[in-house]
């Protein structure tokens, strides 16, 4: 499955722990990466400094749903469901 153009949910829904670049702390849940352009798209695809974690991120049905709106439901009930 590819990225759904112009979706974004896991770049806002899911947190990250390793740094971002302009957010060297990483970023919480819920909080848009700054890295996502106006139109949902990651400024840092295809980059080196983009984060691992997110290099490994591969979409899927299950995770993403049929549009944005579901993916980022899902997205949120997987991130309450892997808290420590």
């Amino acid at each position: 499955m590819d990225c759904r153009v112009g979706c974004g949910a896991c770049c806002i829904a899911l947190s990250i722990s390793s740094p971002i670049p302009g957010m060297p702390g990483g970023k919480p849940a819920g909080v848009r990466c700054v890295q996502l352009d106006d139109d949902n798209r990651c400024r840092l695809f295809g980059r080196p400094e983009r984060p691992e974690v997110c290099i490994r991120l591969r979409p899927t049905p299950a995770m993403c749903g049929g549009s944005r709106d579901q993916a980022l439901a899902i997205l949120h009930r997987l991130e309450i469901a892997t808290q420590p």
